[in-house]
């Protein structure tokens, strides 16, 4: 018996160890944080929280014949009357999806409904008011050349273009 013990003792000693397991990289999504902005301030209106004067009309339809080709995919605005105006010519003639977000001084509102959203790696229109639009930039890794916008600037788009690895912001006039 105590033979059979050493037999089958030496047996298990003779055994392969398990193959150690292997790590296994973990996929990431690549569009995570990454997509093209177009950053834009609602055009002119007649008081805070009101809808657009004329000239703001004419300026939301500038807006829309500078972008109709651009590929946008969804519109993020304010719950502002100005904000949505804004948005309104890209709406209704490209039959966009729209989400409206809440500014704020940090830029993180946007990004939470993103987020939420799942529109990371898209291309997106964003309609706010001019105290949001660098905080926007910044919550977006981009460096404007600007600190502020201007309360009378109503012509400025902000084409902000975010990799995984870079940032690049350009400023057009339309």
């Amino acid at each position: 018996m105590r033979y059979v013990i050493l037999l089958l003792l030496s047996c298990l000693a003779c055994e392969q160890a398990p193959p150690e397991k292997q790590a296994i990289p973990v996929a990431e999504d690549s569009t995570f944080l990454t997509g093209t902005f177009y950053l834009v301030r609602h055009a002119e209106q007649t008081g805070v929280d009101s809808t657009l004067v004329e000239a703001g009309h004419e300026q939301a339809g500038a807006l829309y014949r500078l972008l109709q080709d651009s590929g946008i995919q969804k519109i993020y605005f304010t719950r502002y009357p100005g904000s949505m105006d804004m948005a309104d010519s890209m709406f209704q003639y490209l039959s966009l999806d729209t989400v409206s977000y809440v500014a704020d001084s940090s830029g993180e509102g946007l990004l939470y409904e993103i987020t939420r959203e799942k529109d990371w790696g898209k291309k997106l229109l964003v309609v706010g008011n001019n105290r949001a639009l660098v905080p926007i930039m910044h919550s977006l890794k981009a460096k404007p050349k600007i600190d502020s916008v201007a309360g009378k600037d109503y012509s400025s788009l902000f084409i902000v273009r975010k990799y995984k690895d870079s940032v690049r912001c350009k400023r057009l006039n339309y």
